[in-house]
């Protein structure tokens, strides 16, 4: 399997939110959440990022999946209770989407209350998720000091998740 290579020309595409951004802090975030969740009935909640999945779990909210790094803002990440059914391990270094980690979404995605601990950094495999997730899903990542990002998984998700991962380095 390919190993993708963050450029550092894309560095600055994917500064820009790849889905719907909910600005507040996490009560408000939280709350749109779970609205969202109700309202749309996603077909899976792949939630990727610590604080999203700490913040989610703490109040109620229900995920298929959750993609942490057990690290916030470089530090270690306060704990929560959070039981998965499946605790998965991958490896994936900063700025790459191994291919190994890859993987451990693309199996995770079709299993349901999964944990994913990424040694390295999990901030990219948002894209896998995207990619892989079944239309009509839902990926929640953190976006840093302003909220969340919501991608409702669609074709157009998916084929921009797909340009994305065409625009990065390749490494076999």
């Amino acid at each position: 399997m390919t190993t993708y290579v963050l450029t550092t020309k894309l560095r600055k595409t994917l500064s820009r939110p790849l889905g719907v951004l909910v600005a507040g802090n996490e009560d408000e975030c939280n709350r749109t959440l779970k609205q969202i969740i109700v309202k749309e009935n996603p077909t899976k909640v792949i939630l990727v990022g610590d604080t999203v999945s700490r913040n989610a779990a703490q109040r109620g909210i229900r995920a298929d999946l959750m993609i942490i790094d057990n690290l916030e803002k470089r530090a270690k990440a306060k704990t929560y209770a959070f039981e998965p059914k499946r605790r998965i391990k991958t490896r994936n270094l900063a700025g790459m989407i191994e291919a190994q980690a890859r993987g451990a979404v693309e199996q995770a995605v079709l299993g349901g209350g999964d944990l994913i601990e990424v040694d390295g950094e999990e901030d990219l495999l948002a894209i896998i998720a995207v990619q892989t997730s079944p239309l009509g899903s839902l990926v929640v990542y953190g976006q840093p000091g302003e909220g969340i990002v919501l991608v409702r998984v669609s074709g157009a998700k998916k084929a921009e998740a797909q340009a994305i991962l065409d625009q990065m380095e390749k490494r076999e």
